[in-house]
Parts: structure tokens; C-alpha cells; sequence
């Protein structure tokens, strides 16, 4: 098989790459060793920043985000037994949408497969050759098992940090930049009412939470806990005192309870890798990249990456230099250590460190008060939470 471009990964980055390079006139194929149903059906979170909604909607796949998912236009910030509304739309004329990351996948499959595009799925033995030349090469072993080789211009790795793309980087031509984080999220889904119209951040002295939302009838609710946690030790009258005790306050708020259906418990941890190109491999989204979800930006910046990427792809086929694709690294990088930044101050400004002394909760709440209190500082964390603009 011949290909311009071979796509490792059919999650965010790697649809949403096919779809920006079959806009523009260059043919890909997809691989992934998922099966179409798994990756359905796969629940995940999504905040859309606005400009991956309007990305989206441009390329023909965002119709059913902005009709079924929630526009949010602030969030609640909720810190000394106080609730504070960071207004985004009023400081920044910007808003978020909620809208699940499975559901973005189905549109984005459907849209693909409608076009005739080339999906792989269930795919096995992926591996990578040759990508310091001019033609790499993608080989698998099928669903119907037989075996492919699939010789490309590019190959785009976008299938996440536990596969082969990162890996097929020499760890001598690369440098990992990597934080673990002292605690972990503990995350349940409930069936429920919504307990607030927009998301709430909270800060406590025993810790962080968020209550987010999934559906009008189902909610995503999360706690700081040790990293180490076992779902399993939490009863539901255990979880939801936990998390009343944590967005408690003087106007009474509490949360809307229900059957707890699902309870796991989340890794915290920032990681670039850079560069983000090795030859003729393009590391894209989580292949190249984690945040802590305490800034909303993993999709986000999926996204960003891919559209930096196709620009490349497109000035490289049209004119055939090299220079593009030699800048795409640097391009995208700058996005992502913004980010990086962001998620890592929006983490380290709303949980409590176990070893953290009264001195570090007394400056926490005085950065809250900050960012509460002033236009400036409310202004600085809409803009990034409701992301930087993406120019196509």
C-alpha cells in the first residue's frame, strides 16, 4: 500500500489530522488498534474550547456539539466557604462547551467513513520503519489478519502516550520533560440532576473538587485523593460526604445526589516531549504531550497540534521544502508550554499539597482572592481556559 500520509491513532488528533489534509487535497490512512466500537464507547470528558468548536463546525463536524452539548460561559470558583463566578463571556466575549470527547469521536468517524476515507481498525503489531527516510513505512497485521505494509511520505503519531509513536524515538533523540504529581483525582459518574448550571471549582482545607456535568441526567464529580487509592474502599455515603464537606459554604450549597455508577481514580501528571518531530514521524497530541485535566486542555491541544500540522504537510506537498515540516515542532510547542503552564496553575493554586504548610494554604487563598478580585487576573484565566485563537 502507498500512502502521502500514514496516521498512527485514530482518537482526537488523529481524525481530526485526516479530515484538515482530505480538505486539502492529500490522501491519508488511518490506523488504529482499537475497533471502531471500542473507541465509541469509551467515556471521556470534554471541555471544547471555543476555537475547537468553531474548528469543528467549519470543518462540518460540529453540529451536534453545539446542538446537544452545553455552552458554559464562566465557571465557579469556590474557595474560603464562598462560591466566585469567573465571567469568560463578560471578560473575553469567549465561552467553553461541555461536550463528551466519545461523542466528538463518533462525528468525526462518521463524517470520515461517509467521505470513503481509509480507517484500519483493530489493527495489531503496529510498527514503525524507516521514518529517518524519505519512506517510512507503517506495518500491521489487519482485522481480517493479513499482513500490510503501508509505505508513506509522513507518518503522523497520534496514538497517545502508551503507543508506538513515541516509542520508535531513539531515547538519545529525544528529551522527556515529566512532573508526577503528589495526588490523584478520584472520579465518579452519577445518575443524578445537575447540582450547579456551570462547572465549580472548588478549594478546601481538605482538599480540591470539581463537580462537572455530563448529562442533564448524569454527573462527572471528582475529589483530590492519594494516587494510590482504591476506588473499591469508598462506599457512596462515603463519596458524597466527601464531596459536600468539600464545596461546603455559607450560602449552603450542596449537591444533588444519585446511584454512583462508575468510580475510578486518575493519574496526575505534565509531560512534553520534544522535539516533536524525528525525521519524517510527526508526534501529535498525546504522543507528543499529557496535562493535568485541571485546565481542560488535552483535546484542546490535540487539536492545535494537528492544524499546526497539516499547515506543514500542505506547504511540503505543494512546494516539496522541508523547512515546514522542520518548524512544526517549535510551532506547536509554544501552544503546549502554554498550556502546560496553565493546567500547572490552575493544579497547584486549587489542591493541597500533602506536604504543605500553613503558610502554602494561606498563599493559596490569596491567590484566589486575586483571581476573584481582579479584572485582570479573572481576564488571564478565561482567556486560557477558553483557549488561545487556532488559525487554520
Amino acid at each position: 500500500m502507498r500512502t502521502r500520509v500514514g496516521i498512527v491513532g485514530a482518537g482526537p488528533a488523529g481524525l481530526v489530522l485526516s479530515l484538515l489534509l482530505a480538505e486539502r487535497g492529500i490522501d491519508s490512512v488511518v490506523v488504529e488498534a482499537r475497533g471502531r466500537e471500542e473507541i465509541e464507547r469509551t467515556m471521556r470528558a470534554g471541555v471544547l474550547e471555543q476555537g475547537t468548536v468553531e474548528l469543528l463546525t467549519d470543518l462540518g463536524v460540529g453540529a451536534r456539539a453545539l446542538a446537544e452539548g452545553a455552552r458554559h460561559e464562566g465557571v465557579e470558583l469556590r474557595f474560603d466557604r464562598r462560591g466566585h463566578r469567573i465571567d469568560f463571556t463578560g471578560l473575553t466575549g469567549r465561552a467553553v462547551w461541555l461536550y463528551p470527547q466519545h461523542e466528538v469521536l463518533k462525528d468525526l468517524i462518521a463524517a470520515r467513513l461517509a467521505a470513503g476515507a481509509d480507517i484500519r481498525f483493530g489493527a495489531r503489531d503496529v510498527a514503525l520503519h524507516d521514518v529517518t527516510s524519505d519512506e517510512p513505512v507503517i506495518s500491521f497485521t489487519g482485522a481480517d489478519g493479513a499482513a500490510v505494509r503501508l509505505r508513506c511520505d509522513v507518518v503522523a503519531g497520534c496514538d497517545g502516550s502508551a503507543g508506538v509513536s513515541r516509542r520508535t524515538v531513539p531515547d538519545g533523540e529525544r528529551t522527556d520533560y515529566f512532573r508526577a504529581y503528589p495526588f490523584g483525582w478520584f472520579g465518579i459518574l452519577a445518575e443524578a440532576p445537575r447540582s450547579s448550571p456551570e462547572l465549580v471549582y472548588a478549594h478546601s482545607e481538605r482538599g480540591f473538587a470539581l463537580i462537572s456535568t455530563r448529562t442533564p441526567d448524569v454527573q462527572r464529580m471528582y475529589f483530590q485523593c492519594a494516587p494510590d487509592e482504591r476506588p473499591q474502599d469508598w462506599s457512596d455515603d462515603r463519596i458524597w460526604a466527601e464531596l459536600n464537606a468539600r464545596v461546603a459554604g455559607e450560602d449552603g450549597f450542596t449537591l444533588n445526589e444519585g446511584r454512583i455508577v462508575d468510580k475510578s481514580v486518575i493519574a496526575m501528571r505534565s509531560y512534553v516531549c520534544e522535539p516533536m518531530r524525528h525525521g519524517r514521524l510527526f508526534l501529535a497530541g498525546d504522543a507528543a504531550h499529557v496535562v493535568p485535566p485541571t485546565g481542560a486542555k488535552g483535546l484542546n491541544l490535540a487539536v492545535a497540534d494537528v492544524v499546526v500540522l497539516a499547515r506543514a504537510l500542505e506547504r511540503f506537498f505543494a512546494t516539496g521544502d522541508t523547512g515546514s515540516l522542520e518548524a512544526y515542532g517549535p510551532a506547536a510547542a509554544r501552544r503546549v508550554w502554554r498550556a502546560q503552564h496553565f493546567s500547572w496553575w490552575m493544579t497547584s493554586m486549587l489542591h493541597r499539597d500533602p506536604d504543605g504548610s500553613p503558610f502554602d494554604l494561606k498563599r493559596q487563598l490569596g491567590e484566589l482572592e486575586l483571581v476573584a478580585g481582579s479584572t485582570a487576573s479573572a481576564t488571564h484565566l478565561a482567556e486560557a481556559y477558553t483557549g488561545w485563537p487556532v488559525e487554520r
